[in-house]
């Protein structure tokens, strides 16, 4: 079973086209099966109310869907996020009340330089051309939903974003180095022996309890590195206004982690956060002010 993992930055309506409405929060996924392939679309539910769900919907996808309803501050973000996360490759659309030469001027400069243009109407077709995007090595599964299942126990949604899982795998849940062991697994459903990248997945675990799993949380098959400081190659944005203080408090954005965090020093630049956060297979760390105009202050690659 293929899989092909999309993050959708767009309405409601274009959301309601392709695919049926699975688990919802502040991140909400849409999924179709056809033939051997799984297409999954994220889309950031709560988002332009909070800033973090932006960035965990991009951190899901191999590809991004980009349609503009407006040009204003928050496509300014969607554009800034994209570029920080270097999302490569996807979809840019917009509706008739956005100025295309306008849009292309908005992006130049930017990896969304490389995306390909579709009408709104076309976005569903446009996405069967996307291929899945495999990444083999060690099992690196990302968690963004937990919860109990009665008569089975603890279930955990997320995308293996290296490697294969199988049932009866015993894995270490990051960054709490939990045992624990993969009684089931489920793709679409479906119960299934294996998954492997870029697979979403349903995990039925043993060792650990709903309480005990966050949104960011890795379950690997080696140890993965775990820091309370992160060093950042960071760069700060153009367009926000801030500056970079010494004891200044922030947000670090680190795959689907969101941690509140504080410039130890700034020279070069160095975060405590106020909990453990685990790094593997997620080195670019994006910083967060939620309380700016621009809420996304800069980003680089963690280098402890």
């Amino acid at each position: 079973m293929e899989s092909v993992n999309f993050s959708l930055l767009a309405n409601q309506k274009i959301a309601n086209t392709l695919g049926k409405r699975g688990t919802q929060s502040d991140i909400t996924l849409y999924d179709r099966k056809e033939r051997d392939t799984i297409r999954t679309w994220v889309r950031p539910h709560g988002f332009p109310d909070k800033i973090q769900p932006l960035m965990q919907a991009i951190n899901l996808g191999e590809y991004a869907i980009l349609c503009l309803d407006a040009l204003d501050k928050f496509a300014g973000e969607q554009i800034l996020a994209l570029d920080l996360l270097s999302v490569k490759d996807g979809i840019l659309s917009h509706t008739h009340d956005v100025d295309h030469n306008s849009l292309l001027r908005a992006i130049r400069g930017t990896v969304l330089e490389n995306y390909r243009y579709v009408e709104p109407d076309d976005i569903r077709r446009a996405t069967m051309d996307f291929e899945p995007l495999h990444s083999a090595g060690d099992t690196n599964i990302v968690v963004d939903h937990c919860f109990d299942v009665q008569g089975a126990g603890t279930i955990i949604l997320g995308k293996v974003m290296s490697g294969t899982v199988s049932k009866y795998d015993e894995l270490t849940l990051y960054p709490a180095d939990t045992s624990v062991l993969v009684k089931s697994i489920q793709m679409h459903d479906d119960p299934v022996d294996t998954a492997s990248s870029p697979a979403r997945v349903g995990l039925a675990i043993k060792g650990v309890k709903p309480d005990d799993v966050r949104r960011g949380d890795m379950l690997c098959n080696y140890k993965c590195p775990v820091a309370s400081t992160l060093s950042v190659d960071f760069t700060k944005t153009p367009y926000y206004d801030g500056d970079v203080i010494r004891g200044q408090m922030c947000l670090v954005n680190l795959g689907l982690q969101v941690v509140s965090g504080k410039f130890v020093s700034t020279n070069p630049v160095s975060i405590k956060t106020d909990r453990p956060v685990s790094y593997g297979v997620y080195s670019n760390c994006i910083i967060l002010k939620p309380e700016y105009k621009i809420r996304i202050m800069g980003g680089g690659t963690v280098s402890n």
